[in-house]
């Protein structure tokens, strides 16, 4: 099954003709998810594969973790999958990635296992969220810093504006541009960055902001998604621990039908 939301990026689904294992999703994530594409952008690639019953009950570990990267048509293609048990973990370890790429809207791929992990989604969401958007940021920033680069700056306030928006409304929205009319203290020459980004992956901030203001900007953003985090109405705790396990038992014992 194809989502039209991939219309922009077409004939996709071929290239998961040759996994190894059923995949539940396949989804688009990084610049094009986030909305900041480059005309050089690689394109990432994420979902969730099933591993046979004997895999995880024999001796044989299976492969919890499946990736390759390869070149096609002068684009690098990246495709990572996680078992559906482990990325039920990573769901449950307040991973802002993993639901990302589970609610993307760029998809490749899916199934009625699929749109049910979607929907639990909301129950695993907590105010500690925050910590993995303030760390992403973070290290994105440091990125920023040593090669002085515009996608790790736009990847750091990504991550900020999200974790706030999340924190404030319990939305996972990974796409900046939508942030910037949603997110009232986004600074206001994110879009001049966007559009110079889409010219080159890996060019240099252009000129416009000075580096002073974009530390304060930063900084005052860390200092909003610490507020929105401690004023959150989100719990502290995932409550959809019981309901994702009763899905990874049930969809695996119909792995037969995602085959």
């Amino acid at each position: 099954m194809t989502d039209s939301s991939t219309a922009g990026l077409p004939g996709l689904r071929p290239v998961l003709a040759g996994e190894r294992h059923p995949l539940v999703f396949a989804t688009v994530s990084g610049a094009h998810l986030y909305g900041f594409p480059s005309r050089d952008s690689d394109i990432d690639l994420r979902g969730v594969h099933l591993l046979p019953v004997e895999d995880l009950i024999g001796l044989r570990e299976g492969e919890e973790t499946c990736s390759r990267m390869w070149d096609r048509d002068g684009t690098e293609m990246d495709l990572v999958t996680h078992d559906l048990r482990k990325f039920a973990r990573l769901m449950l370890r307040r991973n802002g990635y993993v639901l990302e790429q589970l609610l993307s809207p760029l998809v490749v791929h899916t199934t009625e296992a699929h749109a049910e992990l979607a929907a639990l989604a909301p129950s695993v969401l907590t105010r500690h969220h925050a910590h993995h958007y303030r760390g992403f940021a973070g290290t994105q920033w440091r990125l920023y810093g040593r090669t002085g680069e515009l996608k790790p700056l736009l990847y750091t306030f990504r991550a900020l504006l999200t974790g706030i928006h999340l924190m404030r409304t319990g939305e996972v929205c990974a796409h900046l541009p939508t942030l910037l009319g949603a997110v009232d203290e986004a600074p206001s020459y994110l879009p001049e960055l966007i559009e110079a980004k889409a010219e080159a992956e890996h060019g240099p901030v252009p000129g416009g902001p000075d580096a002073g203001r974009v530390r304060e900007d930063v900084e005052a953003l860390h200092a909003v998604l610490a507020d929105a985090r401690d004023a959150s109405r989100l719990p502290d705790e995932p409550s959809g621990r019981d309901a994702l396990h009763d899905l990874v038992v049930r969809v695996r014992k119909a792995a037969d039908r995602y085959s």
